[in-house]
C-alpha cells in the first residue's frame, strides 16, 4: 500500500474511533445508589458515581413541610403505591436539591436509586429509561437547576414523558425536578397581553398557556421560599455545629457569631441554607486556623 495513503486511512480511522462511544459496563447498582447520564458524541452511557457529601434529612431546617411532601410521595413510591412527578421550585439556595440528596441517602437501603441528567441531557430519556427499566430498584431520574428557552429539544421530551406518551418513564422511575423558576420557563411582562376577561373570569393567552403546560404537567408542586432572619440564624448555627464537629473543633455559639452570620448574609444578598453552609466553612476554618 501506497504509504501516503495508508497515513491517511490511519488518520480517518483514529477519527472515526473518538466518534465512537466507549465500551463501559453496566452500572452495578447493588454497589453504588447513584449515577450520571454521560453524553458522547453519538449516545450516552450511565456511569455509576459516589453521592458525595452525606445528606440526612435532619440537617435541612426550615423546609419542614416541603421535606413531609417529598418524603410522603417518595415512599408511596417505594412501597408500590401511586405516586408523582415533583417539581421543586423557588429560592435558590434553600435546600431544593439537598432535599433530594437527602432523601436518597436516607431510603438508599429500601431500593431507591438516582440517576442525575443534566438539562440538554433530557433527550436522551428514552435511551436512560431503557437502562433502568428492567433493574429491581426504584429510580428517581433528577434534573437539577433546570429552566428552558421555548421549543428546546429538551423541553419538548420533559413535556413528552411527564404527559403519559411512548417516552414516559417505566413503572419503577419518577421525575424529581428543581428550577428557580416555578413554570421553568422564562416569563415576560409582555406575555399578560394575550389574557382576555371571558364572563369575568381571566383566560391566558397562548404564550402564558404554554409555559404553564408544563409545570402542570408535573403532580406536585412544592415551593421553596426566602428564610426570615431567625430561620437563617437557626440554620447557620445547626450547619457551623456540624462543620466544627467533623473537624474535630470545639466552640461555643454566641450572639457574636450570629452578629457576623447576619452580616455575611448581608454581604452576600440572600439568606438561604447554601448562604449559611458557605459561613459555616468561613467562620469554623478561620477559628481552626487561629487557633492553631
Amino acid at each position: 500500500m501506497d504509504p501516503e495513503l495508508e497515513q491517511q486511512l490511519k488518520r480517518v480511522l483514529t477519527s472515526i474511533e473518538k466518534l465512537l462511544p466507549r465500551s463501559v459496563p453496566p452500572v452495578e447498582w447493588s454497589s453504588v445508589d447513584a449515577a450520571v447520564w454521560r453524553r458522547h458524541a453519538m449516545s450516552g452511557h450511565l456511569e455509576g458515581v459516589d453521592g458525595g457529601a452525606v445528606m440526612e434529612l435532619e440537617d435541612l431546617l426550615g423546609i419542614d413541610r416541603q421535606k413531609e411532601v417529598v418524603v410522603e410521595n417518595t415512599r408511596q413510591f417505594l412501597a408500590g403505591y401511586p405516586a408523582n412527578n415533583i417539581l421543586l421550585w423557588g429560592t435558590r439556595g434553600t435546600g431544593k436539591s439537598s432535599l433530594v440528596r437527602a432523601i436518597l441517602n436516607t431510603y438508599a437501603r429500601q431500593g431507591l436509586r438516582l440517576v442525575q441528567v443534566d438539562k440538554n441531557d433530557l433527550v436522551n430519556l428514552p435511551d436512560i429509561v431503557d437502562e433502568i427499566r428492567s433493574e429491581p430498584y426504584r429510580f428517581i431520574i433528577f434534573a437539577d437547576d433546570v429552566s428552558f428557552e421555548t421549543g428546546e429539544s429538551s423541553y419538548k421530551m420533559l413535556k413528552s414523558a411527564l404527559d403519559g406518551s411512548v417516552y414516559a418513564p417505566p413503572e419503577n422511575a419518577l421525575i424529581y425536578v428543581t428550577s428557580n423558576r416555578r413554570h421553568l420557563l422564562p416569563e415576560y411582562e409582555s406575555d399578560n397581553r394575550g389574557a382576555m376577561l371571558v364572563n369575568n373570569e381571566i383566560h391566558h393567552g397562548e404564550s402564558v398557556e404554554e409555559k404553564i403546560s408544563l409545570s402542570g404537567r408535573f403532580g406536585l408542586w412544592v415551593g421553596f421560599h426566602p428564610f426570615t432572619q431567625d430561620q437563617y440564624v437557626d440554620v447557620t448555627r445547626q450547619w457551623t455545629e456540624k462543620v466544627a464537629k467533623l473537624n474535630g473543633f470545639a466552640f461555643e455559639w454566641t450572639k457574636e457569631i450570629a452578629k457576623e452570620a447576619i452580616d455575611w448574609s448581608h454581604a452576600k444578598g440572600d439568606r438561604s441554607g447554601r448562604i449559611a453552609w458557605q459561613f459555616a466553612n468561613q467562620w469554623v476554618g478561620r477559628a481552626m486556623l487561629r487557633s492553631s
